[in-house]
């Protein structure tokens, strides 16, 4: 009994701000104000079915481009001495230290039509482009406040990789491609897997950066939801209901993507 006692403080956090607020959004999402029984607003859902998969679409598109440019920073750094590691890493997390939305409102100023990014084409006589109020921005926002999530876990994990592996794969025959694909891949995939959801559960229910980079016109998923909680349409009910099946769907790929894994792991053992 003795060794469960330094775990109450944590459960009992665990209670209050997670167990208990779920169980009210599911409350919520299947009562009616009076507090009767009804499966009515889940059913409604359906109807934001294209905000739904619009959201889905450009977080796995941040997420994966995240990859592609953290995987390869990731292993450059972990390859290097460790005092130039601990530099490295402070400047990957170095953004993470400022206001989200401060950093948000800097994208703002470059991406819009005055902004730096048109300013220096226009020197070329080329635009003013439509950058801000895009999907594109919208993806563009993301990758840049989430890509320290991704980052962190793909260097833990390379961190733990000697180079005698490596270079006993080259030994055996291996070039770039085969060192890669079939040693650092298997080797890194918890990282990945981990670096992945922790982009796309953020970048799927996000409402600040579509709202500033997005406009109007890019309504996602967390849009919606804070409109019911906050907006004009003020209706509690339907909120809790979309984010119960937004909470549902997110551990759905959260389960694919760590059986994923598992799978893999199970390939490296036989």
């Amino acid at each position: 009994m003795k060794t469960k006692t330094p775990a109450l403080p944590y459960v009992l956090w665990m209670i209050i701000f997670t167990v208990i607020p779920l169980a009210l959004v599911a409350f919520y999402a299947i009562t009616d104000p009076q507090g009767h029984f009804t499966i009515d607003y889940i059913s409604q859902v359906g109807e934001y079915t294209p905000v739904l998969v619009r959201s889905i679409w450009l977080a796995a598109v941040s997420s994966v481009i995240s990859l592609l440019i953290a995987y390869p920073l990731a292993f450059w750094i972990s390859r290097r001495a460790w005092n130039h590691q601990r530099t490295m890493v402070m400047l990957v997390m170095l953004p993470m230290w400022m206001n989200f939305l401060l950093r948000t409102y800097a994208w703002m100023t470059i991406l819009e039509k005055n902004g730096l990014i048109n300013r220096f084409l226009g020197l070329f006589g080329i635009g003013p482009l439509e950058l801000i109020y895009t999907p594109g921005a919208v993806v563009l926002g993301m990758i840049y406040n989430y890509l320290p999530a991704m980052i962190l876990p793909l260097y833990s994990i390379m961190t733990k990789i000697p180079n005698s592996i490596i270079e006993a794969a080259q030994d055996l025959g291996c070039n770039t491609w085969d060192v890669l694909w079939k040693v650092l891949v298997p080797l890194t995939v918890p990282g990945i897997s981990t670096g992945v959801i922790m982009v796309f559960v953020p970048s799927v229910s996000t409402f600040i950066i579509s709202r500033m980079l997005g406009g109007g016109g890019n309504l996602l998923i967390g849009d919606l939801i804070e409109l019911q909680f906050l907006g004009n349409a003020y209706n509690p009910n339907l909120g809790a209901a979309i984010s119960l099946v937004l909470m549902v769907l997110i551990l759905l790929c959260m389960s694919v993507t760590n059986q994923f894994g598992d799978e893999e792991k199970g390939e490296m053992l036989k």
